[in-house]
């Protein structure tokens, strides 16, 4: 597992949590935050290095090691990919309890 997944995982985690935190109607408790989030955080950087976003997928490519701005793009991809993907659960979650 490379650095730049670790990081994605990280920040997924903390995203999904801070989603849930401050979206009380969508939060799915602090275990299924974690799990989405980190799902989510390698998710979302990956979606941002196919829109070439690239950062650490690009420096993964070419073999290099990861710079600064590979690591906060991983960070950014990742917090927010965690943050979007637990409101979508949730927003689904709430959606399916009231039918």
């Amino acid at each position: 597992m490379g650095l730049e997944l670790i990081i994605q995982l990280i920040a997924g985690l903390v995203g999904g949590n801070a989603a849930g935190a401050g979206l009380k109607n969508l939060n799915l408790g602090p275990l299924l935050n974690s799990i989405v989030g980190a799902v989510g955080g390698a998710g979302g950087a990956q979606i941002l290095a196919m829109l070439g976003m690239g950062g650490a997928a690009d420096a993964a490519a070419a073999g290099s090691s990861m710079d600064i701005g590979a690591i906060v793009q991983s960070l950014v991809g990742g917090g927010a990919g965690g943050a979007i993907l637990v409101a979508i659960v949730g927003a689904l979650k709430k959606a399916l309890v009231k039918t």
